[in-house]
């Protein structure tokens, strides 16, 4: 049996907008900074005997100061990834509306095998997270093991636990930096916990007005070269 804390990584710029983030490699902002180091004061109790993390910069970032308050190597996973979205990576809903009206309404159906163009559907999103969870928990069995992730991956780990469709839009709450607990035995999943964001709730920050166009470009030119391009 084993135990996984699955964290979504802290705030970044376009989560205070309805953009789609997706895989494009954008950093933390000063909200999300402040909560990954909450996050460490955190986990600082909680016997931790391994750190995973997606290799997009915004969950490094976040494991980054509990994985060095806890003398902790966050290893690096793509199959943690976000959900692809294409075409509409780094645009706002709005945007994306103007610019793709067809492709967008076809994606408000939330229907599960639709993917946007050059994006993944819902259903092959699912099958590389079950994987990577399952295949992150058969490496540390018997442990208990933080797992910094993205808020799409979370929702596919609550469908699976809750035997949810994946069709139809998300219903759970997954905020930026919370601990969500499981266990894992064989293949079954459960959760423990959902949702505990008590050390990071004074720090949320209210919606903004959507930035300008081109908010993506502006953000990744703010990545360090050496971080990792999205796919």
């Amino acid at each position: 049996m084993t135990e996984l804390i699955l964290i979504r990584h802290g705030q970044t710029e376009l989560n205070r907008g309805p953009f789609f983030q997706g895989q494009i490699d954008v950093p933390l902002n000063a909200t999300g900074l402040a909560q990954a180091a909450r996050l460490a004061e955190r986990l600082r109790d909680e016997r931790l005997e391994a750190m995973v993390c997606s290799d997009l910069l915004r969950t490094r970032q976040t494991a980054a100061p509990a994985s060095a308050r806890l003398a902790l190597d966050a290893t690096p996973d793509a199959g943690l990834r976000e959900q692809r979205f294409g075409l509409f990576e780094g645009l706002s809903f709005d945007e994306v509306d103007e610019r793709y009206p067809e492709a967008f309404a076809a994606w408000q159906r939330h229907q599960a095998d639709y993917a946007v163009p050059g994006g993944e559907s819902v259903v092959q999103f699912h099958a590389r997270v079950v994987a990577a969870v399952r295949a992150v928990a058969a490496r540390h069995a018997g442990r208990r093991v933080a797992v910094v992730t993205h808020g799409g991956v979370l929702d596919m780990v609550w469908r699976t636990a809750n035997r949810l469709p994946l069709d139809g839009p998300r219903e759970c709450p997954i905020p930026n930096a919370a601990l969500n607990r499981l266990r894992i035995a064989g293949d079954a999943i459960e959760i423990l916990a959902w949702g505990d964001d008590t050390h990071v709730a004074d720090l949320a920050t209210p919606a903004a007005p959507a930035p300008a166009a081109g908010v993506a470009d502006a953000l990744q030119a703010s990545v360090a070269p050496s971080s990792p391009s999205a796919r």
